[in-house]
């Protein structure tokens, strides 16, 4: 049976010479213990709900003729939930035999690490999932026509002068392709945004503890 943290960390991150440090040691490993226990809690909450999400959106996609939208949304999650677990492995080998201190700053660099991957990746997340919503609507359900050549056939219609390209409306190609370059530009923004959302709030509170548990390390 796999030991707890609270049996591991017997040792505390002060010198057991000063009269107050054991005190000081039991509560910040407590608080330690809280901060790593409950950010594990929500990460794996979140790998299961993007695995469940991306399970409930595909035949959910089928059934309104969003499929060719479902399908690369379906492997955009499997492929977010590939690294997430990758992630997530790397987290459970951080060595627990050292104290509170050195375990939290392994922790930190390990949060940073993952938050830099998910801001880098969410530069291609972003024109990735506009795309598949274009493909969703512009392709329509499977073995029917395409809703995208309905739309040109309107157009062509109503403005005989349009230009098309590979038949697409060279408009609606330059729109796209701005939309494509300003979502890989702000999407690392995004990212770090959708984060801050998820895990701001408990980060705050590791960044917070490791400054105090540092000032305690120079006083005694």
């Amino acid at each position: 049976m796999e030991k707890s943290i609270e049996t591991i960390w017997k040792e505390g991150f002060l010198k057991k010479d000063a009269l107050i440090a054991p005190k000081i040691n039991d509560i910040y490993n407590k608080k330690s213990i809280d901060i790593v226990e409950k950010f594990k809690r929500m990460y794996r909450f979140n790998i299961i709900a993007i695995v469940l999400f991306a399970f409930i959106l595909l035949p959910i996609t089928m059934v309104t003729d969003m499929v060719y939208m479902g399908i690369p949304m379906f492997f955009l999650f499997m492929t977010i939930t590939y690294y997430a677990i990758q992630f997530k492995n790397k987290l459970e080998k951080i060595n627990k035999n050292t104290n509170s201190y050195d375990y939290l700053k392994t922790f930190d660099n390990w949060t940073k690490e993952m938050r830099s991957f998910n801001v880098k990746f969410s530069r291609f997340l972003y024109p990735y999932v506009f795309l598949s919503l274009f493909a969703g609507f512009w392709l329509g359900g499977l073995g029917k026509p395409v809703q995208g050549e309905q739309l040109v056939t309107y157009l062509l219609g109503e403005f005989p002068n349009m230009i098309v390209v590979f038949g697409f409306p060279l408009i609606l190609l330059l729109g796209s392709l701005f939309i494509v370059i300003l979502l890989a530009i702000i999407g690392p923004k995004i990212g770090e945004w959708d984060l801050k959302i998820g895990y701001g709030r408990i980060l705050k509170r590791l960044d917070s503890l490791l400054l105090d548990m540092e000032e305690l390390r120079t006083s005694y």
